[in-house]
C-alpha cells in the first residue's frame, strides 16, 4: 500500500471508528457485568459518586429515592441480633386450655384459686376436606295420599354435574393464581396430605368453566375502570401452547389499573395498538404508560380520542442509572430525578397538601433544570452510548413526562401497575406457559378479581367464596354488585 495522504486519512478514519466501537463495546460490557454481578439496588451513594466520577457540584446528603428495589445487599455486621417482639393478632378466636397442678387435682378441697398465669401460642388447623351431604326429606299429606310428595328445591350447583363447592373452587383458584402453584402440584398435595384424588384435568376444567361464568363480573370491572379519568397501563409477555406451531407462541397480558379502585387483565396474542380498542374506545382521561409506541399509534388511529398520554419517570431514571458508570453526567441526572421523587415522598406523608400546587412550585423548576442539562449535553456523547440513549429517550418523551405535574391524581411513574404485574411473573416461573390461547383470557379473568381484591385489601378467600356461592343465580344485571369494590362497599355497610 502506498502511504499517500489519501490512504493515511482513510487509515486514520478507520482507527477513529474502531476506537469509538471499542468504547461502546467496553461500555456495554461494563453494563452487563454490573447487571449480572452488581447490586440490584438502584440507590446511589453520593459520597462514592464524588470519589468515583469526580463530581464536585453534587450536594452530599441530597435525598435520593430508591425505585423498584428487588434485592438489598449489605455488609455483614457482627452486632448482637435484637430480640424480636412477637405480637399476636387481636381479632383471632381464642381456644382456652386450662392446666391444673396435679396436687390440686388430687385434693381440690385443700386449695383456693388466687389467680392465674397466661401463656399464648399461635396455632394453625390445616385445611381439611369433608363431604357436605345435602338431605331433602320427602313428605306426603297424611290425610290425602293422592297428592304428590313435597320436597324442598335442590340448590343449584356452581358447575353442572360437579361436586365442587364454592370453598373448594376458591381454594384452587387462589392456590394457582395467588400462590402460583401449578395444578399438578395441587393434585399431588391433595393426594399426599389429604388422601383426596382430584386430577389436574378436572381442576383445569373447573377453572375454565368458572372463569366463563365470572366473565360478567369481569366486564363490570371493565366498566368501573372506564368510568375513571386516570389509568395506568402496562403489558407483560406470556408464552402459550399453539397447536401446529411446533413450539410455544408469545402472547401478552395487558394490565389496566385505576389506583385504589380496580385492576383488569386482558389477554391478547399480540402487542399491537388495536389491543387497546376494547378498553380505550370512547375513553376520556389520562393514560400513563412506558414509552412503547402502541399508545401513540392508538391515538393516531383515533384522532378524536380525548386521551392525554403521560410517561413514566421510573423508566427514564433507569436508563440514566444504567449509564451511571459510563458518564458522570448520567449519575448527576439520577440525582436530579431523585429530587423529584423526594417531593413525591413528602406528598405521600402529608395527605393534606395539594399535590398539583406543590408540584408546580417545587417539581417544575427541577424539571426545567433537567431539560436544560439534557439539551446542553445531547450532542456530547457517542450516539449509541447508554448516556446518549437515555438522553434521547427522555427528551422524546419530555412533554409526557411533565404531565403528572398538571394533575393531582396522576403519579410520577407507572410503578403501581408494574407491581400488579409482578404476581404473574412469579406464576410464570412455576407454570411456565398457558395451555392454549383461550386459557390466557380465562386466566386474565381470575387474575383481575384476585389482584383487585389485593389492591382493595379484601380477603380474597371470603370474596371468592361469597361470589361463587351466588354465581348460579347471578344475572348480567346483578353481576355489577359483585365486583370487589361493590362487594367491599356492601360488607362495610353491614359492619357499619
Amino acid at each position: 500500500m502506498d502511504f499517500t495522504e489519501e490512504n493515511f486519512n482513510k487509515l486514520l478514519e478507520k482507527i477513529q471508528s474502531q476506537e469509538v466501537e471499542i468504547r461502546l463495546l467496553q461500555q456495554k460490557l461494563q453494563y452487563l457485568l454490573n447487571q449480572h454481578f452488581g447490586s440490584k439496588s438502584e440507590k446511589i451513594d453520593l459520597n462514592q459518586l464524588v470519589l468515583d466520577l469526580g463530581i464536585d457540584d453534587v450536594e452530599v446528603g441530597a435525598p435520593e429515592a430508591v425505585l423498584e428495589v428487588e434485592e438489598v445487599s449489605c455488609a455483614r455486621k457482627k452486632n448482637k441480633r435484637k430480640k424480636l417482639i412477637e405480637r399476636l393478632p387481636a381479632d383471632l378466636p381464642i381456644e382456652e386450655v386450662v392446666i391444673e397442678p396435679e396436687v390440686v387435682l388430687a385434693n381440690p378441697a385443700l386449695y383456693k384459686r388466687i389467680g392465674e398465669e397466661i401463656l399464648d401460642e399461635l396455632d394453625l388447623i390445616p385445611a381439611k376436606f369433608f363431604i357436605r351431604r345435602i338431605i331433602r326429606p320427602k313428605y306426603v299429606m297424611i290425610d290425602d295420599r293422592s297428592l304428590p310428595p313435597v320436597i324442598a328445591l335442590a340448590p343449584k350447583r356452581i358447575i353442572d354435574n360437579s361436586y365442587a363447592s364454592a370453598g373448594l373452587l376458591a381454594y384452587i383458584i387462589l392456590s394457582k393464581y395467588s400462590d402460583h402453584l401449578p395444578l399438578y402440584r395441587l393434585e399431588q398435595i391433595f393426594k399426599s396430605r389429604y388422601g383426596v384424588e382430584i386430577s389436574r384435568k378436572t381442576m383445569s376444567d373447573w377453572m375454565y368453566r368458572v372463569s366463563q361464568m365470572l366473565a360478567q363480573i369481569y366486564e363490570a370491572i371493565r366498566e368501573e375502570l372506564r368510568a375513571v379519568d386516570y389509568l395506568q397501563i402496562d403489558e407483560t409477555p406470556v408464552s402459550y401452547q399453539n397447536p401446529g406451531n411446533g413450539r410455544c407462541s408469545k402472547g401478552y397480558l395487558w394490565v389496566y389499573l385505576a389506583p385504589e379502585k380496580a385492576v383488569l387483565f386482558e389477554w391478547h396474542t399480540s402487542r399491537a395498538s388495536n389491543c387497546l380498542n376494547e378498553m380505550l374506545h370512547d375513553y376520556a382521561g389520562v393514560v400513563q404508560s412506558d414509552g412503547y409506541s402502541a399508545y401513540n399509534a392508538f391515538l393516531k388511529n383515533n384522532p378524536a380520542a380525548a386521551i392525554e398520554l403521560a410517561a413514566c419517570w421510573a423508566h427514564a431514571r433507569r436508563k440514566f442509572y444504567d449509564a451511571r458508570n459510563e458518564s458522570a453526567f448520567a449519575a448527576q441526572i439520577v440525582q436530579e430525578i431523585g429530587q423529584l421523587y423526594h417531593i413525591e415522598s413528602q406528598l405521600r406523608k402529608d395527605q393534606n397538601l395539594n399535590r398539583q400546587t406543590v408540584r408546580q412550585e417545587q417539581s417544575v423548576p427541577i424539571l426545567n433544570r433537567i431539560e436544560e442539562m439534557l439539551r446542553s449535553e445531547q450532542s456530547k456523547h457517542l450516539p449509541k452510548s447508554l448516556t446518549s440513549t437515555a438522553i434521547n429517550y427522555t427528551l422524546t418523551l419530555w412533554k409526557k413526562l411533565n404531565v403528572y405535574t398538571q394533575h393531582s391524581k396522576v403519579e410520577i411513574d407507572n410503578n403501581l401497575v408494574e407491581n400488579s404485574i409482578r404476581p404473574t411473573a412469579i406464576g410464570k416461573k412455576n407454570w411456565l406457559f398457558f395451555g392454549s390461547a383461550s386459557a390466557g383470557q380465562n386466566s386474565a379473568v381470575l387474575y383481575s378479581l384476585i389482584e383487585t381484591c389485593r389492591k382493595l385489601k379484601i380477603n380474597s378467600q371470603d370474596y371468592l367464596r361469597d361470589v361463587l356461592t351466588a354465581l348460579p343465580t347471578m344475572t348480567n344485571h346483578t353481576a355489577k354488585n359483585y365486583t370487589p369494590a361493590k362487594w367491599k362497599e356492601t360488607c362495610d355497610k353491614r359492619q357499619g
